[in-house]
């Protein structure tokens, strides 16, 4: 009996917490995901990492000013608007996930294609639609 309690409290604790990690490593993929569309230019791949909702917004903060731009704007935006090219790498996520919601927070360190390299500190708000996580607000401090 006290082997069965045991293995019963292992599947199911052991079930969420595979839950969590499934749940953070699709997370990751659609930030890195986002990223890298951004600076490739590939505006169909990066509106996909969206969902536009009527309180989606993105925040700028830069060591001069705050400005706020429609998230619409951001995930859809033209091929000319978007990135040049180079890279990015994204470090220290933070996941707080509850159900079909998750904050985010990490680091991300960009390089130009002339290797110009600027780094941020961003807060992504998500959903779960349909089992898949999408991009519903963003908060972006220039370092």
């Amino acid at each position: 009996m006290k082997s069965s309690c045991i293995l019963f409290f292992l599947l199911v604790f052991g079930k969420s917490g595979f839950c969590q990690t499934n749940d953070s490593t699709q997370i990751v993929r659609l930030l890195e995901k986002e990223s890298s569309t951004w600076r490739s230019g590939d505006s169909a791949a990066h509106a996909d990492c969206w969902k536009i909702e009527p309180f989606s917004t993105v925040i700028i903060i830069t060591a001069d000013k705050t400005f706020s731009i429609p998230a619409e704007k951001l995930a859809h935006a033209t091929k000319e608007n978007m990135g040049k090219g180079g890279s990015s790498r994204n470090s220290n996520y933070i996941m707080n996930i509850h159900g079909n919601n998750a904050l985010v927070t990490h680091h991300e360190t960009s390089t130009t294609p002339s290797g110009v390299v600027s780094n941020t500190f961003e807060v992504r708000m998500l959903e779960k639609v349909n089992n898949d996580w999408k991009l519903t607000g963003q908060i972006i401090q220039v370092l």
